[in-house]
């Protein structure tokens, strides 16, 4: 363990002082990087020159804290039994590296605008990842995590990228929903933007032209959740329940819209039924009917959506459907009760786990789509694409898809909410005294 500390702290330390600190345009064995200067330019010095000529005096942190831990590896007596302090002070580095850029730009204070400016280079990286081994080494030596560096290592990693990837882009999203815009207040601009009526409005329920985008992504996502689940536990039953011939056949069918993107699926009903579409231009032709465009909006993203998400609902219940025993269903029409009764009081309840994980998978899945909104929405808005114009489009507006994004966000864990509370904590496994045959 002594060893592989050392490694680690000659890493990191190799790292603070050899490789440039900041990101560069360039790799480090290019000529226009020989020309730049290398090591010695402003832009590509290490963190050991930044720290002695360039006043960046947090830097300290990592190099005295690699030092010392290096020191501890080789045994130095003064070291010894003061792990403990060597812990905080390599935590204390490691968040000296990477702190800075977050509370920069969150926070707006000037003496870390000194310290991180730019993108962190090799050097950070590498520094970042020998103090990070030894961390976990530390630690296992005070007796945690069962002694084992590389278990502590790995939790420590998972959490990292679970920080970096989920928590970090969430909490972005919070602060950038809360900025100043347009000379107003962050908490007005945050309350102005998400009480909008182009987010919140009615307009479809009183015979207006389109609700606002929320409620449209809410009303879409209800209705394909409904249809997937019930689509998706119809061909469950079909294909337990039933002699049905074409088994094979049919869960390949429900199972192939699965493996094609739902974007895929939006364009062949606009080849089939759009306004030159094939059966659009037959039917026009037969029944002497003008094409219309019925399918670029609501309708036409629900109908895509349903056929894109159904094979998800069909694969979450079939296997909660093969769970369910056939001997209680047969029992209960022995005792005389109709196909509804049974269906009520003994089906629907042992398939109400199933249900509730179908229905809230179609809801999100409805949420998160982008492809088929945007190709079939015509002048339906919805949440997905609004942020995506936002963000990208001529007016480009950080706040509104920072508002937008915490609308979905509290959409889909609303609905999440909603589906622990109406599973509960039951038990739902079917007793019985012989199993089905």
């Amino acid at each position: 363990m002594q060893r592989a500390l050392a490694i680690s702290a000659a890493l990191g330390l190799a790292g603070f002082c050899l490789f440039p600190w900041f990101g560069v345009e360039y790799g480090l064995f290019e000529p226009d990087w020989i020309e730049a200067g290398g090591l010695l330019s402003e832009a590509g010095a290490p963190g050991l020159l930044h720290l002695l000529f360039q006043g960046r005096l947090l830097l300290a942190l990592p190099f005295l804290s690699l030092a010392l831990a290096l020191l501890s590896a080789l045994e130095m007596r003064f070291l010894q039994g003061r792990e403990r302090l060597l812990l905080v002070g390599l935590v204390a580095a490691l968040l000296a590296i990477v702190a800075p850029p977050f509370v920069e730009r969150w926070t707006g204070l000037e003496f870390l605008a000194a310290v991180n400016s730019s993108a962190l280079g090799y050097g950070a990286m590498i520094t970042c990842g020998g103090l990070f081994v030894c961390v976990a080494i530390v630690w296992s030596k005070l007796g945690l995590g069962n002694r084992d560096a590389f278990t502590i290592a790995s939790i420590g990693l998972v959490l990292a990228l679970v920080g970096i990837f989920v928590f970090y882009p969430i909490l972005h999203v919070l602060v950038q929903a809360f900025a100043p815009s347009g000379g107003q207040g962050s908490i007005t601009s945050f309350l102005t933007t998400a009480a909008g009526r182009d987010i919140w409005g009615l307009a479809c329920l009183s015979g207006g032209r389109s609700c606002g985008v929320a409620i449209n992504s809410l009303l879409l996502g209800v209705m394909t959740a409904g249809s997937t689940t019930l689509f998706g536990l119809a061909f469950a039953l079909l294909m337990t329940r039933t002699n049905f011939p074409a088994k094979k056949l049919l869960r390949a069918l429900t199972v192939l819209p699965l493996i094609t993107p739902p974007f895929v699926v939006g364009l062949a009903l606009i080849l089939l039924f759009g306004r030159a579409g094939a059966v659009t231009t037959w039917v026009s032709q037969v029944a002497d009917i003008e094409a219309g465009r019925w399918l670029y909006g609501f309708w036409g993203v629900w109908l895509t959506q349903t056929l894109a998400f159904t094979p998800i609902a069909f694969l979450v219940l079939i296997g909660v459907v093969e769970g369910v025993s056939p001997s209680l269903e047969e029992a209960a029409q022995t005792l005389r009760a109709d196909l509804s009764a049974t269906m009520r009081t003994i089906s629907l309840p042992l398939l109400r786990p199933g249900l509730a994980n179908a229905f809230l998978l179609g809801f999100i899945e409805s949420l998160a789509d982008f492809g088929n909104p945007l190709v079939l929405g015509g002048a339906h808005g919805f949440l997905s694409t609004e942020i995506y114009f936002a963000v990208v489009g001529a007016q480009a507006n950080q706040v509104r898809a920072a508002v937008l994004a915490i609308i979905l966000l509290l959409f889909t864990l609303g609905a999440f909410l909603l589906q622990r509370r109406w599973v509960g904590r039951k038990n739902y496994a079917t007793i019985t005294g012989k199993g089905d045959n």
